[in-house]
């Protein structure tokens, strides 16, 4: 039968011609649902007796090689990606918790997750409480109906490490899930499955992706835990697009190469920094005056700490604002792990939603600038910062 004109370009080229080579580099599936030749096809594929996807909320084969590497670098069974880290916070939290449950988080926190904890859970009626998890005993915090421990491996802004492997056996004993935010470590620094956590997860858009390019979230665990947060992620459906996914998969090719260069600058920049007369502190646990350099040494990879650290400078937010507006190619970005060092001034971005009393407490003043080390030459780094606190 000849087809019309319209016809054709409608239905041809729609099949990948079969061959015995396969691309060495995986193709981006932009397709948002999936072709069958029958009813019952689809029912083998929704029963899980054929492999298949149906819609691409609910699964995507390019989200799929990206979970491939992704599980792998946290020896964990699977993983998940999704639209920002922010949707593979909230997915891993409601999938775990019901109204009338109870959360332990630390104190310190991503602005948006504290938010998160403490004020949209309330609609839920979840109760959470913040915890200074690095000098109070996490124990007579545990009620009979808390179920999760909510923490960061490298609290953000204030670069604290708390000892993963003591929280998650406090945790299991009594009955509750660990989630553990790696974002500022990646599993090339640290891997919390193996210390005992639960659940990871990312904010991909930082160091994992690492090219301020994408937003993406990523949660790895077992499958069994995946698979329920995965159902609560297809109710949400915080979908990452597939071009994301595979920027990220190309991205996390070069993670390790990255962060290793990161984190040595980020040490060496620490270091130059904590000896300045117009800083009054330096937040990093790599420097041998951190209080947290010994757990760090304990639950790190590869002697590294990561590529991120805070100064607190004396004069308060004049001295900050003069510090951002003196910098040259050093800019102020509301995010971080870009391949380029960059400024962030947490009191003003990411824990903006907190209030004065709450950011004081929490230690966050208003001097307190965050420093994403990026991958330039060092002595260049230093350099720019030296004259720009000399004008400050």
């Amino acid at each position: 039968m000849n087809k019309k004109f319209m016809t054709k370009l409608t239905h041809k080229g729609e099949k990948v011609p079969p061959s015995i080579s396969y691309p060495k580099v995986p193709p981006i599936y932009l397709s948002s649902v999936f072709c069958f030749d029958s009813a019952e096809e689809l029912d083998l594929v929704y029963e899980k007796a054929e492999s298949g996807y149906v819609y691409s909320r609910i699964s995507n084969p390019t989200h799929h090689c990206t979970e491939e590497i992704l599980a792998a670098l946290d020896e964990g069974d699977d993983a998940i990606v999704y639209s920002s880290g922010m949707a593979a916070i909230t997915m891993s939290i409601l999938a775990f918790v019901k109204a009338g449950d109870h959360i332990i988080s630390s104190n310190v926190l991503y602005g948006g997750t504290w938010e998160f904890l403490n004020s949209e859970l309330k609609k839920f009626n979840i109760e959470v409480s913040f915890v200074d998890l690095n000098k109070e005993d996490i124990e007579k915090y545990f009620k009979p109906n808390t179920k999760v421990v909510y923490v960061e491996t490298i609290s953000n802004p204030l670069m604290e490490v708390i000892d993963i492997r003591k929280i998650a056996e406090a945790a299991h004993s009594n009955n509750a899930v660990l989630i553990v935010d790696n974002t500022f470590a990646t599993p090339v620094i640290c891997q919390p499955l193996k210390l005992g956590a639960d659940v990871v997860v990312y904010s991909v858009t930082k160091y994992m992706a690492g090219h301020s390019d994408i937003l993406g979230g990523a949660v790895v665990a077992d499958k069994e835990k995946i698979e329920k947060i995965s159902r609560i992620g297809q109710i949400y459906g915080p979908t990452m697009s597939p071009f994301d996914s595979w920027l990220l998969m190309r991205s996390l090719r070069t993670l390790e190469l990255r962060v290793v260069r990161h984190s040595e600058n980020a040490l060496k920049l620490a270091e130059y920094l904590k000896n300045h007369q117009k800083v009054k502190k330096v937040y990093y646990p790599g420097l041998i005056s951190s209080p947290y350099k010994e757990t760090a040494d304990v639950i790190f990879n590869n002697g590294l700490y990561g590529g991120m650290l805070s100064i607190d400078l004396y004069g308060g937010e004049k001295a900050a604002c003069d510090l951002i507006r003196n910098m040259k190619s050093i800019k102020l970005v509301p995010s971080l792990a870009g391949v380029s060092t960059t400024l962030s001034y947490p009191a003003k971005t990411s824990h903006r939603s907190m209030s004065r009393e709450e950011r004081e407490k929490a230690g966050i003043s208003d001097g307190l600038l965050r420093v994403s080390v990026g991958l330039e030459d060092i002595e260049d780094i230093i350099t720019e910062f030296d004259a720009a606190l000399h004008t400050t």
